[in-house]
């Protein structure tokens, strides 16, 4: 077999071998610990934003929570809130229905730490009445399950409780986390989950998202 022939035989094995080496690494890597969906960046968040419709919030006549089936089944005995709780806690063990008997949680929020699920809330980053206000009030039933469910967008997180409940339904005109250092997360999720569900924002949210994010 001619000089050249051969080399490039040998360059291939080596190809090969390094390719093999590198997937072994891959394999055997720890996975990451996992968390809310990523949101958009900084930068695409702005560009989001200036997409949006501004208009002046609708009303909440006629909202309710039951118009937003949510905690649905995910998998097997777990629904909604569960699986996030598994997903944003650390070393969670779950018992034959799904619940969570022990684990420890950091709540992004307020930078505290727990580790009773009973101390925790999940949060819809978009509150489920704030939607409606911004137009999920035309939705179909099917809709709004599937936004208060959604696993996809950064629009469920597992926070302190009492903090999500002082939250309520506002805005970030109207509230922002108390720990800084999540702000520009939390923008950046606030606009991703509005921009991808086609949810229309009132002029003072609008100003507070542009200042966080130009903070970013």
């Amino acid at each position: 077999m001619p000089a050249g022939m051969i080399y490039a035989r040998r360059l291939a094995v080596l190809a090969t071998s390094a390719t093999l080496t590198v997937t072994g690494l891959l394999a055997t890597a720890p996975a990451a610990q996992a968390a809310m969906p990523t949101p958009v960046s900084a930068a695409t968040a702005r560009t989001y934003l200036a997409a949006l419709t501004v208009k002046a919030e609708g009303s909440s006549s006629g909202y309710s929570r039951d118009l937003f089936p949510h905690w649905i089944t995910q998998s097997g005995a777990c629904n909604t809130r569960e699986t996030v709780l598994k997903r944003d806690g650390v070393n969670v063990v779950t018992d034959s229905s799904c619940a969570s008997v022990s684990g420890s949680w950091y709540s992004e929020y307020d930078g505290a730490t727990w580790t009773a699920a009973s101390d925790l809330d999940i949060d819809h980053v978009v509150a489920l009445s704030e939607a409606w206000r911004s137009g999920a009030n035309a939705w179909t039933t099917a809709q709004r399950q599937a936004f208060a469910n959604d696993l996809t967008r950064p629009q469920l997180i597992a926070v302190t409780d009492n903090v999500n409940q002082s939250k309520g339904d506002l805005d970030p005109a109207e509230w922002l986390p108390s720990r800084t250092a999540y702000r520009c997360t939390y923008a950046r999720a606030w606009v991703h989950v509005k921009y991808h569900w086609n949810l229309s924002i009132d002029s003072a949210e609008k100003s507070a998202l542009q200042s966080v994010l130009n903070g970013c």
